[in-house]
């Protein structure tokens, strides 16, 4: 029946369609739009106003108009049909991101070009390999975020199947966002469920505007229909906390929001009828930090994230690798002469050699050659501009 009124609203809001545009509309195979057809004819919801070839087009009847008034009246949702919940389920579990066997040579290819300190990456994969919530701390500029993000990357298959939208006891609940979710462009394979988008693994970060209903279902008053919580929507992916300890919400209230889900892999969520349903957390959530764990949440949410791995400065010759990575990334000539007056004028002014700075510099000559109309030099003068530039006198 939910398809049935969800065509009905869709043949309503755009007025004539034909049964392959009510198909590709539904994002049903053309068999089951007719089927749909026939029973909204039968019903006398719709009027075939002509036909090309085998195909009709078809408008809302009278009767039609007045049942899509009364539905829009439940929820304004007209878009893909839904998934059930069970069958949203199954296919998280069949892609999940946890539970994955992680080899140093995933972790090594995931990471090819980063410079990290040599105890980093294992600490990393055993935390992959573990399932379990990571927490990243360290000063800021350390490469927190770059190296959460990355962590999807570990594991091979890159893409997963999202759906849509989900139907829980004839609610609708939003899944599918294009700010989150990164669709693959090549055409799915033939006979593909078009309820579903392929996807890139979500990576996901939420800062300092996370709220503790972001971690909810969202209803909307106007369309009456549900968009799905932060951490669903980064099912099968990652879920980057950063800042954390800056939210408007309290780590406590976090914590006590997830304790279950963290445990268990499972969240509940609440629908506005008060019912709850369980749908799975399959999520790598990654915690960074630039402030002192210890100072930010008590004992109890410590012993829950069982790594702990914390970012530092870095070596001089780690510095010299990111100058030089980055020199080849912007065409750029690396000169090791130069890197260390930086380096020097870096120490001078008592600075951390953090590993943001070679790419925060080389910005500031890139930016400053173009306003000129020159090309970009990595010679001294230049950076010791850059450098005037970028610091707080």
């Amino acid at each position: 029946m939910l398809l049935y009124e969800l065509a009905t609203k869709v043949l309503y809001l755009n007025g004539e369609l034909s049964t392959l545009d009510l198909s590709n509309h539904l994002r049903l195979s053309l068999a089951v739009a007719q089927e749909i057809f026939w029973f909204l004819r039968r019903e006398q919801l719709c009027e075939v106003t002509g036909m090309v070839g085998s195909i009709h087009r078809l408008t809302c009847s009278t009767k039609g108009r007045e049942r899509a008034l009364q539905l829009l009246e439940v929820n304004h949702y007209a878009g893909p049909a839904p998934v059930s919940l069970e069958d949203y389920t199954a296919q998280v579990r069949a892609q999940a991101v946890t539970g994955k066997d992680v080899t140093p040579s995933d972790m090594t290819r995931a990471f090819a070009d980063m410079v990290l300190q040599p105890d980093v990456l294992p600490k990393l994969g055993a935390a992959i390999q573990s399932g379990r919530a990571i927490f990243l701390y360290g000063p800021t500029g350390t490469g927190k975020t770059s190296v959460a993000e990355r962590l999807g990357e570990v594991f091979g298959e890159h893409q997963v199947w999202i759906p849509h939208a989900v139907e829980v006891d004839g609610d609708i609940v939003s899944v599918y966002d294009p700010v989150v979710h990164s669709a693959v462009e090549t055409p799915p394979p033939s006979g593909t469920d078009r309820r579903w988008e392929l996807c890139r693994r979500p990576k996901l970060v939420v800062g300092g505007e996370l709220m503790m209903d972001m971690l909810d279902l969202g209803f909307n008053a106007a369309t009456k229909f549900y968009s799905a919580p932060v951490q669903m929507k980064a099912n099968n992916g990652v879920l980057i906390i950063d800042d954390f300890g800056r939210q408007r919400v309290r780590p406590t209230e976090l914590l006590d929001r997830w304790v279950v889900p963290l445990d268990r892999r499972i969240d509940f969520l609440t629908l506005r009828s008060g019912k709850k349903i369980e749908v799975p957390f399959d999520v790598m959530v990654v915690f960074a930090t630039n402030l002192n764990p210890a100072e930010v949440v008590e004992a109890a949410f410590l012993r829950r994230i069982q790594t702990k791995i914390k970012l530092d400065p870095v070596s001089r010759e780690a510095f010299h690798e990111i100058f030089r990575r980055v020199c080849a990334k912007n065409q750029l000539e690396y000169q090791s002469s130069v890197v260390d007056s930086v380096i020097a004028a870096l120490e001078e002014a008592g600075e951390p050699l953090r590993p943001c700075y070679p790419r925060d510099l080389i910005n500031q000559v890139c930016w400053a050659a173009k306003y000129e109309s020159q090309t970009p030099r990595l010679d001294i003068p230049s950076l010791q501009r850059a450098l005037s530039s970028y610091f707080l006198a």
